[in-house]
């Protein structure tokens, strides 16, 4: 009779989510994911559920993770412009420079399709993406840093999918220079 094992559960949703980031949900077996959470699958029935519940579990605790980053840029001591650049420069080398890129791009295209949760978490995903970018360009045109002709709104959407843009052309090129003439267009267009 096997035994039950207890484990941190938060630790491993965060193990769980880094295979599910680098293989996707398709590509990671249960194997592969009570190996990296060290538990059995017993365990993992007992105490999470299924492979698609976990799954589950780890992109809402990716996008809580994303949350957390989102709010500590708005609250730092930088300019909204100068925390805006730096959030663009540093999507822009999650692209080139992570094996793993987005996790959020990756499920929105493998799993939320056909799956309602999935689904939802990605879109408050996407709707706090908006808000955090909104809140930065809005705050930059107040202090002058942005023209104050511009839209928060639409640049804030612009944003969130240019940013999905490139990540497919970096997926289908491998071509960094281009990405980041990319990026380094939009920020110049901010400032014209």
């Amino acid at each position: 009779m096997g035994r039950n094992v207890e484990f941190d559960e938060a630790a491993a949703i965060q193990k769980a989510m880094e295979v599910f980031w680098k293989k996707g949900y398709n590509g990671a077996s249960l194997r592969d994911l009570t190996d990296a959470m060290q538990i059995n699958s017993s365990s993992l029935y007992n105490t999470i559920g299924d492979k698609q519940e976990l799954f589950v579990r780890c992109v809402q605790h990716y996008t809580d993770l994303r949350r957390q980053d989102w709010d500590k840029r708005l609250n730092s001591n930088k300019s909204p412009f100068e925390t805006l650049v730096e959030y663009i420069h540093e999507a822009v080398g999650v692209i080139i420079n992570g094996e793993d890129s987005c996790m959020a791009v990756k499920s929105a295209f493998e799993v939320a399709t056909n799956d309602q949760r999935v689904k939802d978490i990605l879109i408050a995903d996407n709707d706090r993406a908006y808000q955090f970018l909104h809140d930065l360009i809005r705050n930059a045109i107040k202090m002058g840093e942005i023209k104050t002709d511009e839209d928060p709104a639409l640049l804030a959407d612009y944003f969130n999918s240019t940013w999905t843009g490139w990540y497919e052309s970096y997926i289908l090129h491998k071509d960094p220079i281009k990405i980041k003439r990319m990026a380094d267009y939009f920020i110049k267009q901010l400032t014209k």
